[in-house]
């Protein structure tokens, strides 16, 4: 939690805005608009483990990037912007999870998909997802690096 995302700052190096905005097929995203879905994602992930501590165990519908304004507003920003937003809201959402109890954790939230999840699985859920876009990052720039 407190690390995975520093792996963008790597697979972004060495390549201009202009390249990563860049799709490398039509119908997919570009890296660019991978790193706006992680920084657009975070805060609802986060809004997510609020209501599970305050309400009984809340069912959340499928979180669609194409329709958050969120989303679409981040695709619009500066990628340092971007940046800066993905590791201040780390450092929020790691804050906020290391400072619930034991019981806070175990309290559960239901994922349309995969079922009543503990705030510990919605956890595993969110790095499993971060780290997914992270590869598909490493993919996409890789395809295009020279040489």
């Amino acid at each position: 939690m407190q690390n995975q995302h520093e792996t963008i700052y790597e697979l972004l190096n060495g390549f201009s805005e202009e390249q990563l905005r860049q799709r490398i097929h039509n119908d997919k995203w570009s890296p660019f608009e991978q790193v706006a879905h992680l920084v657009s994602y975070q805060p609802v992930f986060l809004q997510r483990m609020q209501i599970i501590q305050q309400e009984n165990d809340p069912l959340f519908g499928r979180y669609i990037a194409d329709n958050d304004p969120a989303f679409i507003a981040d695709c619009k920003r500066p990628l340092s912007e971007l940046l800066d937003g993905l590791r201040s809201q780390r450092t929020d959402i790691t804050n906020y999870l290391f400072g619930l109890t034991d019981a806070s954790v175990r309290k559960t939230g239901r994922h349309p998909k995969y079922g009543l999840l503990t705030i510990a699985e919605w956890t595993e859920f969110f790095l499993l997802h971060e780290a997914h876009h992270l590869f598909s990052i490493f993919m996409l720039t890789r395809s295009t690096a020279p040489g």
